[in-house]
């Protein structure tokens, strides 16, 4: 069927519908978005963008990204009409309990969904680490003199409110630095937010905006078909630089009284402005979620097409595996994510008679690691050298060069970690990222997205706690831990010795079900002799006997983490006469996934007493506290000194603890 304008304007209002359809019988959502977008997202989905309903998970099909997933709905209604799994009797159960048309895009619920975009931003962000991670693949596996087996794009809806979050700025610098010039971002420039016009708030130039961070400019009216293909075309042929189309478009486009009004933005437009809706587009005002027979028969012609494009590139790929079998076993072990069953023979090991930071000490384990794992990739915001999260053997990614394994972030907590989930998410490859703990608040957002995602990124967090020092409380973590141990599926390791921190990456490199984060020290430790203590291996358990005097049910716990482990031990070995165990806590969300029979194994239920040693705030402690206990952790903001005078002044001393363990077994 011959794609004109008129069939172009079908489709679109056909999105329109449905998408005021859904929202309506939810009685809640934001119809204004998919309706201002629709004639965009028709012209990308029918004609350019490249994907196959018949495998969503195609690696080399072109990623899209709605960074304002509030306008779900467009999504929704385009995977529908696409040919994904997700029937029209989803699209009417909109934002209902176990549907698959959540209010705002979840990534693994629904298929099609390339990352679950809710707070605004996030979605463009991650879209940028998509575009990263194509642009380091295709120069890891496409081989001169043949067709590519990585060559596809990343195309961003985003609005207003995306432009305004601070991560926008943050990302869309980086990625002009970087030359991105495979990623495309459509700017839904309608000038309205929730509370009214933009000038409000904004008086930014946008064009003027994304000139500056090197990126390639367009401007069109968003409801001009002919503008809309010109521009995607002369995207296609745009290189060196990113490219964005500022669109510009009206909110709830096609609603007589509510088109171009912050009224069409985040509640249904009511019944009586829907059929009036449909009326003006041409539309039966008493039919709900239809679709009219030709925009079935164009969605289907383009999804045959699309599927012979991927034919052709499964074919391409398999000759290129036939030719290059030393890259065929490479694209396996990254995109499979192998771990090797025998990862802890990479390990370095440690002298105890020579004290090593555990965030050195993590530098030399990943450095050592990256030798085995190809897929290993990462770098810091702009603290490598004090996070020690270079990969020496290995080159920078930078402009024109994605072939390296270490990435310059910048200053750019907020966007590294969206960037990560990014790369995380386009498969491939195994991606860390470095800061200060106390700086992981900035990350906490996109944390929060790998979390419900379930994505595998590995956080490397130094300067874990007072003993940051002379910095002052600042750049002090006190309230983190906790913070980072409320949220769910983030599993924290704070171990206690280099040896525990070489355990610690093994344990963060085999969750694959959830972010880690790994919580190093500035400080030097001693590192605890293995031929006399139980191996770090037990790590991966949460927490295990370190040391115990006697036998049998102690009379005192002592639970420590991290840097507190050796305070802890060193002021046990002072309770003479005393049955005393001192446990190794580096996880607690390792911990509790072990049985009953193996927790109350370590923390006996019968020891009543129990001394708990963190430097951080008490907050969640009671939990293993038990009945009779006390606790040497910092409820109060750090201070600027030497740390070893902190540590006198905050109670984290020998003699402290001692007093503290005496005091309890007195009672």
């Amino acid at each position: 069927m011959k794609l004109t304008n008129e069939l172009l304007a079908l489709t679109a209002n056909t999105i329109r519908c449905l998408s005021i359809d859904g929202v309506q019988a939810a009685k809640s959502g934001h119809p204004g978005a998919p309706m201002g977008l629709a004639d965009i997202a028709t012209v990308l989905w029918l004609k350019y963008l490249k994907h196959s309903a018949a495998d969503s998970k195609w690696p080399d099909r072109d990623r899209f990204v709605l960074s304002g997933g509030h306008g779900s709905m467009l999504l929704y209604s385009l995977l529908h009409l696409a040919g994904y799994d997700l029937p029209m009797d989803e699209l009417m159960r909109f934002r209902q309990v176990g549907s698959l048309t959540p209010g705002h895009p979840e990534y693994g619920h629904t298929e099609g969904v390339e990352t679950t975009t809710g707070p605004l931003g996030q979605g463009l962000a991650t879209a940028i680490g998509m575009a990263i991670a194509e642009r380091m693949a295709a120069a890891r596996f496409n081989v001169a003199d043949s067709d590519p087996v990585v060559d596809h794009r990343t195309w961003v809806f985003c609005g207003d409110g995306d432009l305004e979050e601070g991560i926008s700025h943050e990302a869309c610098s980086l990625a002009g630095h970087l030359k991105l010039d495979k990623l495309v971002l459509f700017y839904d420039s309608n000038n309205i937010t929730i509370e009214g016009r933009t000038d409000l708030a904004l008086s930014d130039d946008a064009k003027k905006r994304f000139q500056a961070y090197n990126w390639h400019v367009l401007e069109i009216d968003g409801h001009d078909f002919d503008q809309i293909d010109r521009a995607i075309r002369k995207a296609l042929r745009l290189t060196g630089k990113p490219v964005v189309i500022i669109c510009n478009t009206l909110i709830g486009k096609g609603s007589p009284n509510k088109q171009d009004s912050a009224a069409a933005h985040g509640a249904p437009l009511g019944e009586e402005e829907v059929k009036l809706t449909k009326a003006a587009l041409g539309f039966d005002p008493e039919k709900s979620f239809y679709v009219p027979e030709e925009v079935t028969t164009l969605f289907k012609e383009r999804a045959a097409k699309t599927k012979r494009m991927m034919g052709k590139w499964k074919r391409v790929f398999k000759e290129w595996t036939k030719a290059n079998p030393e890259l065929a076993a490479k694209w396996k072990a990254m995109h499979e994510d192998l771990i090797p069953i025998d990862i802890e023979n990479a390990l370095p090991v440690f002298d105890p008679a020579k004290p090593v930071a555990t965030r050195s000490a993590s530098g030399i384990v990943l450095n050592a690691l990256a030798k085995v794992l190809p897929q290993l990739v990462g770098g810091s915001a702009d603290l490598a050298p004090s996070n020690m999260t270079w990969l020496k053997d290995f080159e920078a990614i930078a402009p024109g060069n994605f072939a390296g394994r270490n990435f310059h972030f910048g200053v750019r907590e907020i966007a590294m970690a969206a960037i990560m989930n990014g790369i995380q998410l386009h498969g491939g490859f195994r991606i860390f990222g470095g800061t200060f703990f106390v700086f992981s608040d900035y990350c906490r957002p996109s944390m929060r997205l790998a979390a419900l995602m379930g994505l595998p990124v590995i956080y490397v967090y130094t300067h874990d706690s007072f003993y940051v020092g002379e910095d002052g409380p600042t750049h002090e973590p006190v309230e983190q831990l906790a913070a980072l141990r409320c949220m769910p599926n983030v599993t924290v390791i704070r171990p206690a010795d280099p040896t525990e921190t070489a355990a610690a990456w093994v344990a963060a490199l085999r969750n694959k079900k959830g972010p880690t984060a790994l919580l190093l020290t500035r400080q030097n430790m001693k590192v605890i002799d293995r031929t006399k203590f139980p191996s770090a291996a037990n790590v991966e358990k949460g927490a295990y006997t370190l040391w115990q005097n006697g036998v049998g049910t102690p009379d005192l716990t002592i639970i420590a983490t991290g840097s507190e482990v050796e305070l802890a031990l060193d002021a046990a070995k002072q309770l003479e006469g005393k049955n005393v165990r001192v446990v190794s806590m580096p996880s607690w969300e390792l911990f509790e996934k072990q049985n009953q029979t193996y927790r109350d194994r370590i923390i006996a239920p019968d020891c009543k007493r129990r001394l708990v040693v963190e430097a951080g705030c008490s907050f969640g402690w009671e939990r293993y506290a038990g009945t009779k206990y006390e606790m040497v952790t910092l409820d109060t903001f750090g201070a600027s000194g030497p740390y070893k005078e902190l540590a006198k002044q905050f109670g984290f001393t020998v003699e402290n603890v001692v007093e503290k363990a005496r005091a309890l077994l007195a009672r």
